[in-house]
């Protein structure tokens, strides 16, 4: 399973918790969709940069009635940057929920405070 499907599993499995948010953090391209007949398919145009979130902010952000906690996802071998793990460490001593989820149940334990 990829990382991606992982997040999406996981979103799906909070959402019955509280609302779930998926981040982009970095920076990236955003522009207009437009068909092409060129390519047989959907391009972007008018290309622009946009800065999301800081580097290393967690992959989900979870609310309900406690706060907000963070959740890093990764799949089973998936690395933690030093950003990520700084970004983490920085929220718990907070006193945030924050961590990292390789499975649901991991997330589940992240925002019901567990790890």
């Amino acid at each position: 399973m990829t990382e991606h499907e992982l997040q999406n599993r996981i979103r799906v499995a909070l959402s019955q918790y509280g609302l779930v948010f998926r981040t982009n953090a970095g920076s990236f391209w955003q522009g207009k969709q437009s068909w092409s007949r060129e390519f047989g398919g959907y391009v972007l145009t008018a290309l622009s940069r946009v800065e999301g979130l800081p580097e290393g902010f967690s992959d989900l952000l979870f609310i309900d009635a406690q706060g907000c906690a963070f959740i890093e996802v990764k799949t089973k071998n998936g690395r933690l940057r030093d950003k990520q793990k700084n970004f983490l460490d920085q929220m718990q001593s907070m006193g945030h929920r924050a961590g990292v989820a390789r499975s649901i149940e991991d997330a589940i334990k992240i925002i019901q405070g567990g790890q």
